[in-house]
Formats: C-alpha cells, structure tokens, sequence
C-alpha cells in the first residue's frame, strides 16, 4: 500500500498551510454506534484536483459533507485556509467552499440560469438582486461546463446529466476557491464524463482551483488528477499520485478485491477486477 505524499511543482516554503485540512475525523449517524467516518486525515493544497476512492459503504460520500459543514465532527478537526470551520461563519464559508452532491432534486421550475445565480448569493444581500457582473459570471460559469444552451430551459425538464452540470456550473460561479464534488460523474454520459474531466484540469490550470471528487469511475482518473485518497472502512488508507495508488496490490488493499488489475496504456491507467 502506498502512502507516499504526491509529487507536483509547488513548494512548501512557499505554502503557509492547506487549504483544507482534516486531522482525526469521527463521525457516527444519530441511533447508530457505528462510526462511518473513523479517524480520517487529509489535506488538500491549492490548485490541485484530488480524487478520493473506495467502495460503496467506505464512508466518502460522509467525510465530503463533513468537509463541507452539512454534517459536523463528532471528534477531530477540519480547517479551511487555516481557520477552524468553529469560526467561519456560513456566508464566508460559502464564498470559499462550493459542494455538489450526488443528486440534486429541484421541485420549482427555475431556469439553469437562475439556478447558477444562486451561487452569487455569498456575494449578495438580501435587498439587492443579481447585478449585470453576476449574470456575466452565471454564463460563464454555464460555458466552462459546456452548458450554455441550457440557460433558458427549466431544470425540472432536464435529464439527470445535464441538471448535474447546471449544479456544477453553480459552484464554479461561487468562484469559491475549492470544490467538493461527489460523484459529479455519476449520471453523466461517456462523452460529458470526459467533458467533466476536461472542464476541471481547465479550471485549476486557469483559476487555481483545488477540487476534491468522490470518484467510482477510476478510468477517469489518470490522468486528470494530481492526488488520489483511498478509503476504506472510514479510513484514508492510501494516498499518492495516480502511478502510486493505481496499482494492483494498492487497489486491491482499497477495495477488498484480490482480483483488481492496473494497466497503464497510452499515457491513461485502466483499471478493471478479475474476481468471480
């Protein structure tokens, strides 16, 4: 199992601290005993895209909403850019932090557009409408994603994929400086899943952003991201560059499966499982 740190080309002397941090993280669902979460630690740095794995039941769909303040830690730390989220209050939070999670259900026949500015509304107050810079970052936001036709259509009349990419487009006009993104591929076609892959290296070459994904799909992940954290029972049990982690006895340690196979083919890992 590798636990060897990513490599990449930012150097500590110049990095005060992470720009997510999570040291010795509890958390256990009200009624139950079982921790779902048991003593999880990472660290995410500017600017880097971080795919975090496992299998289903590992607990990462939790640990993302405990980074992203929907659930709190029983035990353990998490800190945003240094500051405890204890001190951060929810607005400045959101203007730093923008999550997307697995499904989105939307009942009120908003447009895409309007959906998108609704990740303006750090920047905004309660007596003052979106002004004309808003709605230019609410396109923009739209065009990143390759969504742009869809501004004017109901997200009700959406499929599953595309309301995705309308939700997503609404964290990247947060212009929040890390995103949270679990299983942003999920519903996603084969050409869009590539598309999401591509949108994200644009964004943290352009903007610096850091991303951390919840990812299923490991074919995806080399070569976009720089990290990858495996979980396992509420663990992170491994952690290094997709040439450390995407091996056999590494991904076999992550998911419990003798038979995962790793092959590296023209400049892109494969990955698949010979058990049964």
């Amino acid at each position: 199992m590798n636990h060897a740190p990513t490599s990449g080309t930012h150097h500590s002397s110049f990095i005060t601290h992470p720009l997510l941090q999570a040291h010795d993280v509890h958390f256990a669902y009200e009624g139950t005993k079982r921790e779902v979460v048991r003593g999880a630690s990472l660290e995410i740095q500017k600017g880097k895209l971080v795919a975090l794995i496992g299998a289903n039941g590992s607990g990462k769909s939790t640990l993302v909403r405990l980074l992203a303040g929907i659930r709190q830690a029983q035990r353990g730390t998490i800190t945003l850019e240094g500051q405890s989220f204890d001190v951060i209050d929810a607005r400045t939070r959101a203007a730093r932090l923008g999550y997307v999670p697995q499904t989105t259900n939307t009942v009120f026949p908003f447009t895409a557009l309007e959906v998108v500015l609704t990740g303006r509304s750090p920047y905004t107050n309660r007596f003052r409408f979106e002004n004309r810079r808003d709605i230019e970052i609410a396109h923009d936001a739209l065009r990143a994603v390759e969504a742009a036709h869809l501004a004017a259509r109901s997200v009700t009349e959406l499929s599953g994929g595309e309301r995705q990419l309308v939700y997503l487009a609404r964290a990247l006009a947060q212009q929040a400086s890390l995103l949270l993104l679990d299983e942003p591929a999920a519903a996603l076609d084969l050409k869009h899943r590539a598309g999401l892959m591509r949108h994200l290296r644009r964004v943290r070459d352009e903007r610096g952003l850091a991303a951390l994904v919840v990812m299923h799909d490991l074919s995806l992940l080399d070569p976009t991201f720089d990290e990858i954290l495996g979980m396992r029972d509420g663990r992170i049990i491994a952690r290094g560059t997709p040439s450390e982690v995407l091996r056999d006895a590494t991904l076999a340690e992550i998911f419990d499966d003798a038979g995962v196979r790793a092959r590296r083919f023209d400049n892109r890992t494969f990955v698949w499982s010979e058990a049964g």
